[in-house]
This record gives structure tokens, sequence and C-alpha cells, in this order.
């Protein structure tokens, strides 16, 4: 009796099926994306623009209060785009920092023995965590900033200046030897370095301490000293601020705007900094802590020189998504007239009708920054990792 092969349906190979749901979504993927365009380019059609990026060649005939270059009116949009991401840029930089160093002291002291210490960090990461960040910073803007005293009364404290328009604070100025003391510190950090490694490595080899640390900085400082001298100025001017007809001249002045963002997104930022830090030294294995106290260190030196150090690698990954959620949380701050890269671009699309192309600028500049920090931070990340033998 002959035997008769059947052959097993399409739809019942294992193999085929998920190749053809791809293929399928992919499809259903590609007629919606060419009916959205094609959409999109019928609707511009009809009240007469195109795509394109010729409009960042025309002037942009709006003022900019706040920015880090040279801008007047009669620049051209895409110098004012520039602005905006510059001053994305300043409070996401700043926040950052302002942010970590916050987080890392709250963290700690929500593990301290102080009764009183763990429970003022612990009600300041329950409030402004549990605050929303869009009304931390109205508060900080409508409820501290704008009350202020008018210029002509500005508050003064040292060399600070504090008022409805802003705050002025001892600021710098490049000037022409600002450039060749840049090549020497370059050159003196890396020096320092290569000092610090050597006295390391000997310090190691011989088992004698050769205090590495502070020989590398001296020297550093000396190096530093001895160019002052040599060239008769150091890299930058200091100029402090003051208040003359009715406006703050030198240092430099902090609008409202940027205030408002910074110290909200910094504080709002640290506390979900505090609770990656208190769970990354908890994470800890408690031997660890054990040993260091059965050795005779004290608690700050043990935190420092044992728990941090491994702690860190538990920190580092989920403190990556903190830095990005405040960078892309930054855009908050056209909500009090900060113009950054988000508000100068809505203002370009006001005045151009560039709907698309301005937002697809917007969408660069916010996945360029979140690229560059995720690639900082796993860099970091990698030096930190155990390596394994």
């Amino acid at each position: 009796m002959d035997k008769q092969t059947t052959s097993t349906p399409i739809w019942r190979n294992r193999k085929a099926v998920p190749i053809i749901l791809q293929a399928i979504f992919v499809i259903v993927v590609g007629f919606a994306l060419y009916f959205m365009i094609t959409n999109m380019l019928y609707g511009l059609e009809q009240i007469g623009l195109r795509l394109g990026l010729d409009y960042l060649q025309l002037k942009a005939s709006f003022p900019i209060a706040e920015s880090l270059i040279s801008y007047s009116p009669d620049d051209p949009y895409i110098r004012a785009l520039f602005v905006g991401l510059l001053n994305t840029f300043k409070v996401s930089f700043f926040g950052i920092v302002i942010a970590s160093i916050l987080g890392i002291i709250v963290g700690i002291s929500r593990l301290s023995n102080n009764w009183m210490i763990k429970k003022l960090a612990t009600v300041y990461v329950e409030v402004f965590r549990n605050t929303p960040l869009l009304v931390q910073i109205f508060i900080w803007n409508f409820a501290v900033f704008l009350p202020m005293p008018k210029i002509q009364e500005a508050l003064h404290v040292g060399p600070f200046y504090f008022s409805n328009r802003g705050t002025a604070i001892p600021w710098f100025q490049v000037h022409a030897t600002t450039g060749i003391w840049l090549i020497i510190l370059v050159v003196l950090v890396i020096a320092a370095i290569v000092l610090y490694k050597l006295l390391r490595k000997k310090e190691i080899e011989t088992g004698k301490n050769a205090y590495p640390f502070i020989i590398s900085i001296a020297s550093f400082m000396a190096g530093c000293s001895l160019i002052f001298i040599a060239i008769g100025s150091g890299p930058v001017h200091f100029t402090t601020p003051a208040v003359q007809n009715g406006a703050f001249v030198g240092g430099t002045t902090l609008s409202i705007g940027f205030l408002s963002v910074l110290i909200a997104l910094s504080i709002y930022t640290s506390t979900y900094i505090a609770e990656i830090v208190r769970g990354g030294i908890m994470g800890v294995p408690n031997g660890q802590t054990e040993a260091a106290k059965a050795l005779g260190f004290k608690g700050s030196i043990s935190l420092r020189l044992i728990i941090f150090p491994q702690a860190i690698r538990i920190i580092i990954p989920p403190l990556t998504s903190q830095y990005l959620n405040l960078i892309k949380n930054s855009s908050l701050a056209m909500a009090v007239a900060y113009q950054d890269i988000v508000g100068i671009g809505n203002t370009v699309i006001n005045q151009t009708g560039h709907t698309i192309e301005t937002i697809f600028i917007i969408i660069a500049v916010y996945l360029f920054f979140s690229l560059t920090t995720s690639l900082f931070m796993n860099f970091f990340n990698k030096k930190f990792q155990l390596v394994e033998r």
C-alpha cells in the first residue's frame, strides 16, 4: 500500500507563520505611513506651504531675552533655534549637576542614624516627589521670584542681587590670553593625572604612603601659579554686578524663568535620585559594612571607601533614566516664558507656519541630548563594572 505524503498547511507552519505575520505588519504600517504623509502633503498644499528648510535662513524678527551667544532680531531662524538649543543645554546641565548633589546628600541622609536628619530627608522626598513638577515650577515663579522687590530696591547679599527681574551674580569674562590658558590647563591636568597614577603605583609596590592625590593637586596648583606669574593674568576676569540706571551692570543675570525651571527640576529629580542612592547602598551586602566596622573604619570612611564604590554599580543604570527624564522635563520651561528650544520653536511655528519641520528639529535636539547622555553614562557604567577573570 502506497504511503500518502501530506504537506503541513502554511497557517500551521511554525517557520512560515511568524514571517507572514511580520510581513502583514510591515504592509499595514507602510500603508498607514503612506496615508499620513500624503494627507500631510495635501494639507500643506492647500494652505500654500511646501516642506523644506529654506525658511531657516529668513530673518527671525523676534527678541530672545536670555542667550549664551550674541543674538539680535535681525539674525535668521536657524540662529534663534540654536540659541534655544543652548538654553535647553544650560538648564539641563546645571539641573543634572545640582540634582545629583542633592540626591546623593538626601539619599545618604535617609539612612542616617540621626533621627531628625533621617525624618527631614524623608519629608523632603515625600513632599517634592509627590507634587507635580509643573506646579513646583509655578510656585517658584509666581510665589517666590515675582514677589521680590523691584530692581531699584533689590536685595543685596554680598555680591549677589535679588529682584523681580532676576538674580545677578558674579561672573567671568574671557580676554586675550584665555585661549592660551585653556591649552595650558589641559596640559597641566594631564600631567597631574599621570603623576597621580605613577605615585599610586609606587605606593602599591612599596607599601608606603606616597600621598598621590595631595602631591598631584599641589603640582597642578604650583604649575598654575608659575604660569600666572609668567603671563601676568588669570584665565578669566571676574566681574561683580551692580545696579545702575535701573539695570544690572557687570556679572551675569539669571532670569526668573531660568531659576524657576532650574530649581524645580533639580529638587524634583533629586527626590528620585535620593531613592536610587538609598536603594543602591542598601543593595550592598551587610557583610561589607560589618567587615568595615570590624577593621575599625568610621562610618563616613566606610561609606566613602567601601560601601558607595560598590553601590555605584547599582545606582548608575536607573540614574541614567532620571537624567534623561530631567532633560525631557525641561520642555516645561515654556510655561514660565523661559525661551528654550520648545519655546523658540513654538514662536518659529507661529511666524512661519512650518510646523512639521520645526517639530522634527525639536525632536532631533532632544534625541541628540538623550543619546549623548546615555552614551556617556553607559561608558561610565562600564568603568565601574566588575571585571570577571
